[in-house]
């Protein structure tokens, strides 16, 4: 319906552009229902990583010199692009081995003079869940904005209600690429003087809404068993592949997200190799995959940045493929070692 109904500009009076501003309110209020949130605080944008830069950017105020904006090491690059562009300086806290902050050690970074703290909800690249709500009691004591970058979270995990600007990517959750989702707070003050206003498109606003209900009512229904793949994946390949470890938190983590990395083998020649067998996964870093650098996140983690894998288990993945994957790939990583000696 809204590819027939919805192509004409919803900023418009006539007929079929008000039938566009009801498709687009009708995918914001399906949206807010399944963030916990109101319809009108949420807005779209071109692009998930376009939402990320203002949700930094809008919350730095319009004087000439702001405060620094604080971070975790482990934050997509596109926050800590935007935290470095409009903080001075930008101050970043470190993860443990499994990738999470210590909410301690996160709170004394931020300052009375600190604009804004960004913690993601969870790593897209590891699976591993923030304390967001840990940090959000002494942000508010402080008077410090969270942004929360939910782009692996949204429609995997209930999202802690504990944020003043929340980001979440469609392309994640099964919805579309083209577009972001930006949630802001009704009372955080916020500068919108940065953006130009925008056309949304309404067919892509409509899959979004739809993708993240639907994904959300799934996680309910099959999050445990996805959760258990994971576990079986994480436990059965750190043992039966030589120097082939499992990163992130085993416990608090998103349910479908594992990451292995193995020793003295290219991550690229294991997704190619996959590929052929039918597996579709990623390595590198999630979060810049179009410079092939090795990945900041592993890094902070103190984690091997080469020969990793990235796999995402889609809700309606059996054990039968968990089982051929965890035939395939050992075969393809002795294959590879042997080309290397």
């Amino acid at each position: 319906m809204a590819l027939d109904a919805g192509w004409a500009d919803p900023t418009r009076l006539y007929g079929e552009a008000r039938q566009s501003q009801l498709l687009l309110d009708a995918a914001k209020e399906s949206i807010a229902v399944s963030l916990g949130v109101r319809a009108d605080e949420i807005s779209f944008t071109p692009s998930v990583a376009l939402a990320r830069r203002r949700a930094v950017a809008g919350l730095v105020p319009t004087t000439r010199h702001p405060g620094p904006v604080v971070t975790s090491a482990v934050e997509h690059s596109t926050i800590i692009g935007a935290a470095q562009a409009f903080g001075q300086p930008m101050v970043e806290v470190g993860v443990d081995s499994f990738g999470q902050v210590d909410p301690d050690d996160f709170l004394a970074a931020c300052r009375p003079e600190t604009t804004a703290a960004c913690l993601q909800v969870a790593n897209q690249e590891v699976g591993t869940l923030q304390p967001v709500e840990a940090v959000s009691t002494g942000l508010a004591m402080r008077g410090i904005p969270l942004v929360c970058d939910a782009s692996a979270a949204a429609g995997y995990v209930d999202i802690p209600p504990v944020w003043s600007v929340l980001t979440a990517a469609p392309e994640s959750f099964g919805g579309p690429s083209g577009i972001g989702i930006l949630a802001v707070r009704t009372g955080v003050r916020w500068n919108p003087s940065e953006f130009a206003d925008e056309s949304t498109s309404v067919p892509l606003a409509t899959a979004a809404a739809i993708a993240l209900e639907e994904s959300s009512r799934q996680a309910a229904q099959h999050g445990s068993r996805v959760s258990e793949l994971v576990d079986l994946l994480r436990t059965r390949m750190a043992a039966e592949i030589p120097d082939c470890h499992a990163v992130g938190h085993p416990m608090q983590r998103l349910p479908h997200v594992v990451t292995l990395t193995c020793m003295y083998v290219d991550g690229e020649t294991l997704v190619r190799e996959l590929d052929r067998e039918g597996f579709s996964v990623a390595s590198g870093s999630a979060c810049v995959a179009e410079d092939l650098l090795p990945s900041h996140v592993l890094a902070a983690m103190g984690a091997l940045t080469h020969g990793n894998l990235r796999i995402g288990l889609p809700w309606d993945v059996t054990r039968a493929d968990v089982e051929r994957f965890m035939v395939v790939l050992p075969q393809i990583v002795d294959e590879a070692r042997g080309r290397l000696l």
